[in-house]
């Protein structure tokens, strides 16, 4: 049964969008979509989910848990033969509806990079990545942990990035601030947070927060089965290609 959601009370603000990035989208040949110079958050009615976009997350999880196994072995190996440190990685992120979960991944940094550093996210040429993990993060192999999170109904394939509770982020100004307090933090709530993204594919992963919100909005406003469908064979082109870790265009 899809479950019905109230956002009455959730924040309705507009999001300004740069004219640089206007038409940003309108552009690619696979998905013909358009971001107007100021677009309207999700509408203040009910959200739902596509009738089949669970069913599908479903079939791809089990497809991809059964071709991954002798990858998994395989990169288990290359971390430890690497550091000698944790295989896994274990982080805490917000889920639908505010819940909060964990998820699974390869590690890829040193261990303890949270512990040295503080939690947070990845830069370019980030010197807390290992070799190994650079190669399974440009082909997005470090994820594949988190196909149970997708089984377990905590995630989709695509959707808003699930984000990392108490990560360390900065506005434009440099202050720290919380995504919580970010516009548009609830309203993206309102879909189960993906492995991939519309934000993930077209722009940076080190992207303004705000930035990046703006295109987990707008995927919302957008959402339907064609467009999930989409994006996954973009994803899986991007993985192929090793271009995840790109800081120019992926497709």
């Amino acid at each position: 049964m899809r479950r019905k959601v109230d956002i009455s009370l959730m924040d309705t603000q507009t999001y300004p969008t740069p004219v640089d990035e206007t038409t940003v989208l309108s552009d690619q040949v696979v998905i013909r979509i358009k971001i107007d110079s100021t677009f309207q958050a999700p509408p203040v009615k009910e959200f739902r989910e596509p009738l089949l976009k669970r069913p599908l997350d479903v079939l791809i999880s089990f497809i991809m848990l059964l071709a991954s196994i002798p990858f998994t072995l395989l990169i288990a190996i290359a971390i430890k033969l690497e550091d000698g440190g944790p295989v896994f990685y274990r982080q805490w992120r917000w889920g639908r509806f505010g819940k909060k979960f964990m998820v699974l991944k390869f590690r890829t940094m040193i261990p303890d990079s949270d512990k040295m550093f503080g939690l947070r996210q990845a830069k370019e040429n980030d010197q807390r990545i290992t070799r190994v993990g650079r190669i399974l993060r440009g082909c997005g192999m470090d994820e594949l942990p988190q196909i149970i999170n997708i089984l377990r109904g905590e995630m989709s394939f695509v959707g808003p990035r699930a984000l990392a509770v108490g990560e360390i982020i900065f506005d434009k100004n440099g202050r720290r601030v919380e995504y919580e307090k970010t516009p548009g933090f609830h309203h993206r709530q309102l879909a189960r947070p993906g492995l991939t993204s519309l934000a993930t594919i077209y722009i940076p992963k080190d992207s303004p927060t705000h930035r990046k919100f703006r295109y987990d909005l707008y995927y919302i406003r957008k959402l339907s089965f064609g467009l999930d469908l989409r994006l996954i064979a973009l994803s899986f082109w991007i993985s192929f290609r090793g271009k995840w870790e790109t800081r120019q265009r992926k497709v």
